[in-house]
């Protein structure tokens, strides 16, 4: 039926322009309803869809269980912190920083990868829990007898985002607009959110993505057809651990500071979290999940408040609430939707069955 393919297609092509223009204007019409705050909050969600995407590729598409993942974020911000601050008195451009970010994340999750290759389950999930506590471990001590990361006190005044003589961390004026630095990186973010949501969708359907998930279901099989699982499993760890590095150097130059608190073991469990709750393997779903985990604890911290205009007293930290609600909702996720809010078609039909 050519003439409903017709429409079909031209629908899809209206709804895809209608979010374009919401994601355009989106940080201009969440300012005036719920602050500036929310469009602080916005951009830290593109930064962990960034981050739930890559870890998505080692235990969503290949399989693999990795509670370290935030260890790649820390590589990734702290080379950018010492290559863009007055640390080490380098400034070093952000697209020179950037990439020689993710590399070094990449060659840090090949470094992990290559010695757990022959680890599933439980057993790879220690050890890379291991090796994201041993680098948080590093990053606070390596400041003696040479002082190379400033151990816990971190590193401050991390340059900004430039583009030639415009940096993002000014407001800018244009028209009648007036760019405050949330929303200028809220466009890099969402640049760089939505070119790691195009590589997912085509590394999901390309030779590589196949393989890794052959060797999700099961290695033994995929083996046996041919697939070269050891590579093919660092190539996974390796470009996991890519988009943490890039994640982390714009966190880095957003925040302008970084400390090895901030690449704490519960940053680890969250974005792991974020893949479970949307759906492991399935790049809208780990999309989802990620926004609804930023977005989420956030909106909890209005119940302080609230609590103390109702009883007059604050009853239970939002902090503890949030905890609480966030177990809660993880053990319903388990009872009534294993397979996540947003699973693929393949994937709920396989808890189906």
């Amino acid at each position: 039926m050519p003439g409903l393919r017709n429409t079909s297609f031209t629908v899809r092509i209206v709804v895809y322009a209608a979010i374009a223009a919401l994601l355009l204007v989106l940080p201009f019409v969440v300012e005036p309803l719920l602050g500036r705050t929310w469009v602080r909050i916005i951009d830290v969600a593109l930064l962990f869809v960034m981050l739930a995407l890559g870890l998505n590729i080692v235990v969503g598409f290949a399989g693999l269980l990795d509670l370290g993942y935030v260890a790649f974020f820390a590589v990734g911000a702290y080379v950018y912190a010492l290559l863009a601050s007055p640390h080490f008195g380098i400034h070093w451009p952000f697209f020179l920083v950037l990439p020689l970010g993710a590399a070094v994340a990449c060659f840090f999750g090949v470094l992990l990868g290559a010695p757990t290759l022959r680890l599933r389950g439980d057993y790879l999930a220690i050890v890379t829990l291991g090796f994201g506590e041993i680098i948080r471990i590093f990053l606070n001590n390596l400041n003696r007898p040479v002082n190379i990361t400033n151990g816990p006190l971190g590193i401050t005044l991390i340059d900004p985002i430039r583009f030639g003589d415009v940096s993002l961390s000014q407001h800018h004026v244009l028209g009648d607009l007036t760019f405050a630095p949330v929303h200028s990186y809220y466009y890099v973010f969402l640049a760089c959110a939505l070119l790691s949501i195009a590589i997912s969708l085509r590394l999901e359907d390309s030779r590589i993505g196949r393989a890794w998930i052959a060797i999700r279901e099961d290695e033994v099989a995929a083996k046996a057809m041919g697939i070269h699982t050891r590579n093919v499993k660092l190539l996974a760890f390796a470009m996991g651990a890519s988009f943490g590095g890039i994640s982390g150097g714009l966190f880095a130059a957003f925040q302008g500071f970084v400390s090895p608190e901030s690449f704490a073991l519960l940053d680890s469990i969250m974005i792991l979290c974020m893949v479970v709750l949307g759906g492991m393997g399935h790049v809208p779903g780990v999309v989802l999940g990620a926004i609804l985990l930023t977005a989420l604890p956030e909106a909890l911290r209005y119940v302080g408040p609230l609590q103390q205009s109702w009883f007059g007293e604050v009853l239970i930290d939002p902090s503890d609430l949030r905890m609480l609600l966030f177990g809660l909702a993880l053990v319903l996720m388990m009872l009534f939707r294993p397979a996540g809010l947003w699973p693929s078609r393949v994937r709920k039909r396989e808890f189906a069955e």
